[in-house]
């Protein structure tokens, strides 16, 4: 018989005692995971009357995800992303007909482009040129590395989804990426996040809520302008990327189904969420991974000693390489590990009544797989909190696949774009240490080092020191 899942009314005083993170109301993936010692590895929450079901460790999320992937794979209802989606596009679409036949169009096609694929190789090692180009301009001077990486994964998802790169002056360009960043800081404003509870105050004519449609009219405005500046060069023999690829198969299913879901106003979506999604997501990690480096000295310098003896300093890397460089693939992981930047994952729904490790799931139930609390589970990982890429290596110095390494999640919505993520982590990661030894400023006080939640785990704004090795 299945138990109903809830948190025990008599044990919610022993909350305040559990010692939850001082900055826990400001970052939900702290709150949650500190529950998980009050609360265990699966519990429930009340939002008015829906429940919201946090799931902690790898088994629940793998017993939901994949073995009961159809009941978990669909995504709630929530006012403010169905204002900002039309739930059209790939990662928050509904789960059913329409979304398998347009993820499966757009993971073929992104695959065809180069995605796990060696085309994007070269596309990746011309765009560090202008990222080495860019760092070398600060000298041994102390810079932001955020508009510089955010930059460079832009422009390799550009070239394969709209088939060109931008200039990092490029004033249009830049204005896209600064919007993106923006729009992700205001909807998790707490008085934007009131837009799910009342939806009229999206419409509001002052502040961040007219700061949020002015953004989306502007978003809107530079993908459709591209989409039909495609449609107008088209030329059916030779599809340069991913839009014409669409256009073409759009016509194609028209001459068959006039009621196909593949038009331009889809289109326009699924573009959205290839830079949003792709650009956040690796940029971040990339990010991270500069920060960690910078405060791991010791370990930045395996990581160079193993570049220098694979690759040395003037061959460009290339993923081949990978599968002799263990130590640097395990830092990369542990990065991953430390920092998974998508910490709830995106919310699941699920779509009929179930039982899960034998509660009951009722239909409608929110569902966050909680991917931080898996990655600090100490009963999975030794000394969870302390940065230690050779936990990934075995004692003879090769990497370990741990099934329990999920950072891109699991089941039927797994990370669209892991492959091409892995390939530019791997490719820009080191070619960033092969030519520069990262220093972090001295007497400048370390970023609080659980990051700034949004849709994505972002570091706190930090400046580093890029050495020219």
């Amino acid at each position: 018989m299945a138990m109903t899942l809830g948190m025990t009314p008599g044990r919610r005083g022993a909350l305040s005692d559990s010692g939850i993170p001082a900055r826990a109301v400001d970052a939900p993936h702290l709150l949650l995971t500190s529950m998980v010692r009050v609360y265990g590895r699966i519990f429930c929450l009340f939002v008015g009357s829906r429940p919201v079901i946090v799931l902690n460790d790898f088994e629940v999320v793998r017993d939901a995800l994949v073995n009961q992937a159809e009941v978990f794979s669909d995504r709630p209802t929530i006012p403010m992303v169905t204002l900002l989606t039309e739930k059209k596009g790939v990662v928050f679409a509904s789960y059913g007909p329409v979304w398998k036949k347009q993820r499966k169009f757009s993971h073929s096609t992104l695959r065809h482009f180069g995605l796990g694929k060696h085309s994007l190789e070269p596309k990746v090692i011309e765009e560090f040129k202008y990222v080495k180009e860019e760092i070398l301009k600060h000298g041994e001077e102390q810079f932001s590395p955020f508009p510089i990486i955010s930059n460079a994964v832009s422009n390799v998802i550009s070239s394969m989804a709209l088939g060109r790169r931008f200039d990092y002056d490029d004033a249009e360009f830049k204005s896209m990426l600064r919007f993106m960043s923006r729009s992700m800081e205001i909807v998790f404003k707490s008085h934007v996040i009131l837009v799910n509870i009342c939806p009229w105050l999206y419409y509001l004519p002052f502040g961040a809520f007219r700061e949020l449609r002015q953004i989306q009219l502007d978003i809107t405005t530079f993908l459709k302008k591209i989409i039909s500046q495609h449609r107008e060069n088209l030329d059916p023999q030779n599809p340069r990327d991913f839009i014409d690829m669409y256009l073409l198969h759009m016509d194609e299913e028209k001459k068959t189904n006039s009621e196909s879901s593949f038009n331009e106003d889809y289109l326009f979506f699924i573009i959205g969420d290839l830079f949003f999604a792709g650009t956040d997501t690796t940029s971040n990690t990339l990010l991270w991974s500069l920060l960690y480096m910078s405060l791991h000295p010791q370990e930045q310098e395996k990581v160079q000693k193993e570049i220098d003896l694979v690759i040395g300093r003037d061959r460009a890397p290339t993923l081949a390489d990978k599968v002799s460089m263990p130590f640097t693939e395990a830092t990369i992981m542990e990065v991953q590990r430390m920092t998974v930047v998508v910490p709830l994952s995106i919310p699941r729904m699920a779509s009929e009544t179930t039982v899960l490790q034998g509660y009951t799931i009722p239909k409608g139930s929110v569902v966050f797989p909680n991917l931080w609390a898996m990655h600090r589970d100490p009963n999975v990982w030794e000394k969870p909190d302390d940065f230690y890429p050779s936990r990934f290596l075995d004692e003879n110095g090769q990497l370990i696949k741990k099934e329990t390494f999920i950072p891109f999640g699991l089941g039927k919505r797994v990370c669209m774009g892991e492959q091409l993520a892995k390939m530019e982590l791997f490719l820009m990661f080191v070619s960033l240490l092969q030519s520069f030894t990262f220093r972090y400023p001295e007497g400048l006080k370390k970023p609080l080092m659980e990051g700034r939640f949004g849709l994505t785990l972002a570091p706190f704004p930090f400046n580093i020191i890029a050495l020219k090795r």
